[in-house]
């Protein structure tokens, strides 16, 4: 399974195929505005700004799968994170990623890796290498800023290839 094959679209409803990001580390993040765990959206924020110009990507997911956290349309959806986080990294319309209907590329991650794999609350974390293929998976309740993860962040990124 490589992520670089799957594609979404953006919170404005546009093409969002995840080859335009070919060759660069991908994390993504099934975000939600109503959750304990929403705060996080600061410290996303932050290692964006952080890791941009080193080419790490990172790419929201509203989803609205787990405790209704996050019941607004795609326009709710980004007023509220931009106006109470400053989000500027790159946010899909709202998906499902567990069940009947779920995103291909979760269907795709359960296939080849199991169920253990599969999100069990908002904020779950997925990091891919810049060759497409998946590296980790961090809980909900690991912090966007945690040395392990950063860590791991920037291990990917010095394996950046053009």
């Amino acid at each position: 399974m490589n992520v670089y094959e799957h594609m979404f679209r953006s919170v404005v409803g546009a093409s969002m195929p995840l080859n335009r990001w070919r060759g660069q580390p991908l994390l993504f993040v099934n975000t939600a505005s109503n959750c304990g765990y929403t705060p996080q959206l600061a410290k996303l924020q932050n290692i964006y700004q952080d890791y941009r110009q080193s080419n790490l990507v990172i790419i929201g997911l509203p989803c609205n799968d787990f405790g209704d956290c996050e019941p607004g349309n795609e326009q709710a959806i980004t007023g509220y994170y931009w106006d109470n986080f400053g989000v500027t990294f790159p946010l899909t319309e709202k998906i499902t990623i567990v069940g009947r209907g779920a995103h291909p590329l979760f269907l795709a991650l359960m296939d080849t890796f199991g169920m253990e794999l599969m999100p069990r609350w908002n904020f779950t974390k997925y990091l891919f290498d810049c060759r497409g293929q998946f590296v980790e998976r961090w809980p909900s309740d690991v912090e966007p800023d945690d040395p392990a993860m950063t860590h791991e962040i920037e291990r990917q990124l010095q394996s950046w290839v053009f």
